[in-house]
């Protein structure tokens, strides 16, 4: 059985519009922050250290995304692991926070192309680069923020 809950058990509560604006909030901060210090990064950063600030952003994200899912709001309480906050969480990594990740793929694509005659990618260690990341992301740092929330009702 996938879920311990039955589809149409009136005993729990479905997620409040607060839970889930905070839910949307925290996600949409975590991610756009995570693609702001990238972009940053390779706009400004030393060049050849792309991957350790890219795998260190990606652990301070995931580490954010860990401990943002378990803490308890004033006003909207903890959020619960729930089917809706998952699928929600995932929705806006990719709906709400994806879109950040456009002005480093620009940054990669012209770094591809440097020195290239033909306007061909010479360099495919960078297109690599943003597609990992954007693996991170889409799809790893919204999976620990999921994992993270709390089991059962919410506070």
């Amino acid at each position: 059985m996938v879920d311990e809950l039955p589809v149409d058990d009136p005993a729990r509560p479905r997620p409040h519009f607060r839970t889930l604006n905070l839910l949307v909030g925290r996600m949409t901060t975590i991610k756009l922050a995570y693609w702001a210090a990238l972009t940053v990064w390779e706009l400004w950063g030393p060049r050849g250290w792309s991957i350790a600030f890219a795998a260190g952003a990606s652990g301070v994200a995931m580490g954010w995304a860990a401990w943002s899912a378990r803490q308890v709001d004033a006003r909207a309480g903890a959020i619960g692991r729930s089917i809706p906050t998952v699928a929600t969480a995932f929705v806006t990594a990719s709906v709400v926070a994806a879109p950040g990740s456009l002005p480093l793929l620009l940054i990669e694509r012209q770094r591809s192309i440097e020195g290239c005659a033909q306007q061909l990618t010479c360099n495919p260690a960078a297109l690599g680069l943003w597609v990992a990341v954007f693996a991170i992301g889409f799809l790893l740092i919204p999976a620990v923020f999921a994992l993270a929330l709390r089991r059962g009702q919410p506070a």
